[in-house]
C-alpha cells in the first residue's frame, strides 16, 4: 500500500512538471464583476450594444447586429501567471471572409512599458469554449484588456486566474466617448482578431474611447437608426456609413442624420468618412462606378450642409486609399490587417488634428 501511494505521488509530481496547469487550478469570475469597456448604451443583455426593445422601428437586420459584441472589452488587473476564459456565443455560422477568432473568439492585451501589447487569443470551439489565453507569465500585477467577439452575440463570459491570484476591475483606460457608426468595415471585417478592428486600434493608440456601432451591410442611415444614434451620449460622432448606402440613399438621408445629431448634440464635432477603395472595382466596372458615385454624392451632401450653416462638420479623405500594391483586402471589399493599418495612417491624424480643437485629442 505504501508503494502504491509513493508511486501515485511520483506520478502526480511528474504530471505537474510536464504540465504546470495540471497542478494549478483555475478560479473563474463572471466578467460582469469587472469593467466593461466600449459600451454604447445600457442594455438588459449586458453584451449587446443597444437595447433594441427601446427602438422598435429599426430594421430587423440592424436589431440583430446590435446583439453582436463588437467593440466591447473587459478591463481588469491580476497578478496571475495564467489567464483563461470561458465564454458562450450564439449558434451562428462563421462568415467565410473572417477568422473564427475575430468572429466569435477573444483577444487579450496586456499593458507593457505603458503600451497595450497583444498577449493571446481565445480560440472558439463550438458555442461554448474554455481556453487558456496566456500562461507562464512573470509574477507581478498586470493590466489587461480582453476584447469580445466582433460578429457574434456573447451570451456569457468568465475570466479565469490561478487559484490564490488576485483579479480586480481595472478603471476604464479610455476617456471621452466618440461614437463611430458604419459598415462591416467599421464593425471589424476582416481583421484577424477582435482587437485589430480599427476603432479598437485607435482607442489603444490614442487613449480615446472609440465606440463601435458597426452594422455589417446595414449602415444605411435609416430614420429610426438616426433617431437612436441621437440618444447616445457622445463627445463626437464619426459616420462611416457611405459603403453601405446607395447614392440615392446618401442624397435622401444624410441631411436628416447630420441635422438630427446636431439638434441633440449642438457642440459635438461630426466627421464623415467616404468609402475606401474596393479592390474588386479595378476590374468589375459596376463596383468601381458605384464607389465613385457614392463618394461624389457624400461630398455634395456635406458641402450642402456646410453651406446651410451646419458647423463643426468635417469630411475626411483617403488620399492614398489602401496603397498601390492592391494587397490591402481579404476579398476585394474588406480590409485585411494591412489594409486597416493603411486606413489608420490616413484617418487617425486627420481625426486627432480636428479633435484637438475641441480638447478631445486624448494623450
Amino acid at each position: 500500500m505504501k508503494e502504491f501511494k509513493l508511486t501515485w505521488a511520483l506520478l502526480i509530481l511528474f504530471l505537474a512538471a510536464a504540465n504546470p496547469s495540471f497542478a494549478q487550478s483555475t478560479v473563474y469570475t463572471p466578467a460582469t464583476d469587472l469593467t466593461l469597456v466600449g459600451k454604447v448604451l445600457p442594455t438588459q443583455q449586458v453584451y449587446h450594444r443597444v437595447d433594441t426593445v427601446d427602438h422598435p422601428d429599426m430594421p430587423k437586420a440592424v436589431k440583430r447586429l446590435l446583439t453582436n459584441s463588437a467593440g466591447l472589452a473587459i478591463a481588469f488587473k491580476t497578478n496571475s501567471t495564467t489567464i483563461s476564459a470561458k465564454w458562450c456565443t450564439s449558434p451562428r455560422t462563421t462568415l467565410s471572409n473572417m477568422t473564427a477568432i475575430a468572429y466569435e473568439g477573444l483577444d487579450l492585451y496586456i499593458k507593457k512599458d505603458g503600451r497595450w501589447q497583444f498577449a493571446g487569443v481565445g480560440r472558439p470551439n463550438g458555442d461554448c469554449t474554455e481556453y487558456t489565453l496566456v500562461r507562464n507569465m512573470a509574477e507581478g500585477e498586470k493590466e489587461c484588456l480582453l476584447y469580445l467577439p466582433l460578429y457574434d452575440e456573447t451570451t456569457s463570459l468568465e475570466i479565469g486566474v490561478a487559484a490564490g491570484a488576485t483579479l480586480q476591475p481595472l478603471p476604464d483606460p479610455f476617456q471621452k466617448r466618440i461614437l463611430m457608426y458604419g459598415s462591416s468595415i467599421l464593425q471589424g471585417a476582416s481583421a484577424s482578431r477582435p482587437g485589430m478592428a480599427y476603432p479598437a486600434r485607435m482607442s489603444r493608440a490614442t487613449g480615446l474611447n472609440f465606440m463601435n456601432l458597426g452594422l455589417s451591410g446595414s449602415a444605411k442611415m435609416e430614420k429610426a437608426v438616426a433617431d437612436m444614434i441621437t440618444t447616445i451620449p457622445a463627445d463626437a460622432f464619426v459616420l462611416d456609413c457611405v459603403p453601405n448606402s446607395s447614392p440615392d440613399e446618401i442624397r435622401e438621408r444624410t441631411a436628416y442624420l447630420v441635422n438630427t445629431i446636431r439638434q441633440h448634440h449642438p457642440k459635438a464635432p461630426i466627421f464623415v468618412i467616404p468609402s475606401t477603395v474596393r479592390e474588386n472595382g479595378a476590374f468589375d466596372q459596376e463596383v468601381g462606378k458605384r464607389v465613385q458615385a457614392q463618394n461624389e454624392q457624400i461630398k455634395q451632401e456635406v458641402a450642402k450642409l456646410q453651406r446651410s450653416g451646419v458647423k463643426d462638420l468635417y469630411l475626411l479623405s483617403y488620399p492614398r486609399q489602401l496603397g498601390d500594391d492592391h494587397e490591402g483586402t481579404i476579398d476585394g471589399s474588406h480590409p485585411n490587417d494591412l489594409g486597416f493599418d493603411r486606413m489608420l495612417q490616413q484617418l487617425q491624424p486627420q481625426l486627432l488634428k480636428i479633435l484637438r480643437k475641441y480638447d478631445l485629442a486624448g494623450r
